[in-house]
């Protein structure tokens, strides 16, 4: 069964979740429909910094990020300045850690959405007369819907699975900054395998549902369009 301090950690760990999908939707947006717009040429090396969670061990991002976070850091010094405590191991630098390790796996789906809409549509819309504003929200967001809601599934299921990152960032804090795979480690440090079975079906479960979802849409998205 699982112990309060199980719940605690399911708690924490859907809030992380909800959380930073919504902060990488609101900034992942303007920034997929930019690169899939402009023509800069150098744009492949934007591109590369968003992707480099994709390649980087999640210890050696977590790592980087506690050293600017901490009371010696460029952050953590200007927090202290501020009057603030550092953001490591808290709850918030936890949300910018995540934030930062989960972005390709927002932005990707939503540029490639932004890209498959094209032009035509938009030209269209120009014709008659529609502001940049109108085409955006009445033309291209409908348009890559889908896109949103696979980036969307992408980011949570993502930020739930993290460990490496959250470990280096917010430690081991139970109600704070422990999460679900975090609290399955320490199941199994202790050799408290029932839990850890219990925690890792709820993961299991939750991930395969959501992956399912998502392949779901995405067939009948392919079926329904002309």
């Amino acid at each position: 069964m699982l112990t309060e301090a199980d719940l605690s950690a399911i708690v924490v760990t859907l809030k992380l979740a909800t959380l930073t999908t919504l902060i990488l939707l609101l900034l992942g947006t303007p920034l997929a429909w930019w690169m899939s717009r402009t023509r800069w040429r150098f744009k492949f090396l934007l591109e590369a910094v968003i992707a480099l969670p994709l390649v980087l061990p999640p210890t050696v991002l977590g790592f980087y990020l506690l050293v600017a976070l901490g009371p010696k850091g460029p952050v953590g010094a200007l927090m202290e300045t501020l009057g603030a405590r550092p953001l490591a191991f808290t709850f918030t630098g936890l949300v910018i850690g995540s934030v930062i390790y989960s972005m390709p796996f927002v932005v990707q789906p939503l540029q490639d959405a932004f890209t498959a809409v094209g032009r035509r549509p938009l030209e269209v819309a120009a014709t008659l007369r529609a502001s940049p504003l109108d085409r955006f929200f009445t033309i291209a967001i409908p348009l890559a819907l889908p896109g949103f809601f696979t980036a969307s599934v992408l980011g949570f299921a993502h930020t739930i699975g993290e460990f490496g990152v959250v470990l280096m960032i917010g430690g081991n804090i139970p109600g704070e900054t422990q999460v679900l795979s975090i609290a399955i480690y320490d199941h199994v440090e202790a050799m408290e395998y029932a839990h850890a079975h219990w925690l890792s079906g709820v993961l299991l479960l939750l991930s395969f549902f959501m992956l399912l979802a998502v392949y779901a849409l995405n067939h009948r998205f392919r079926v329904l369009r002309p």
